[in-house]
């Protein structure tokens, strides 16, 4: 047996799943995310690693979750949900850095019937970009 691995017959690529993924729903720009949180009509989920944070700072308002922790703290029926996650109407839109990661977690919401769930386009470098308010890790807007 050689070193190389075959990809499984069928099983897509990271490219074509995130593709597939991201036909199941509608993402969203980072200025249309701010205004609709500053509405009260979305919750942003920041699922950054904390180094990340640490680095770049936080958007205000946003929920942080670690990723490993996201469907249990946004499921509106679990034991560990957090009190935001008021029902599986509730419109989410999860912030990872660059808008990879928070693809595949939005979907895993859809799969737990969030809905509304959704990825911000370009994560929070997008964000970033966009002139949006940021603040240090200590607390001081950036």
């Amino acid at each position: 047996m050689s070193g190389t691995h075959e990809q499984a017959a069928g099983a897509p690529g990271i490219d074509e799943l995130l593709e597939r993924v991201r036909a199941g729903y509608t993402r969203i720009e980072a200025v249309p995310a701010y205004e609709a949180a500053r509405g009260g009509e979305a919750l942003l989920v920041d699922i950054r690693y904390a180094a990340l944070r640490d680095r770049d700072g936080l958007i205000p308002g946003a929920l942080v979750v670690e990723r490993n922790e996201l469907e249990w703290r946004l499921d509106p029926r679990g034991s560990h949900r957090l009190p935001e996650a008021t029902g599986h109407d509730l419109r989410v839109v999860v912030i990872c850095d660059e808008g990879y990661a928070s693809s595949l977690a939005a979907e895993s919401l859809h799969r737990l019937g969030l809905h509304r769930a959704t990825d911000l386009i370009g994560g929070f470098q997008a964000w970033r970009t966009a002139g949006l308010p940021v603040r240090a890790p200590g607390g001081a807007p950036q």
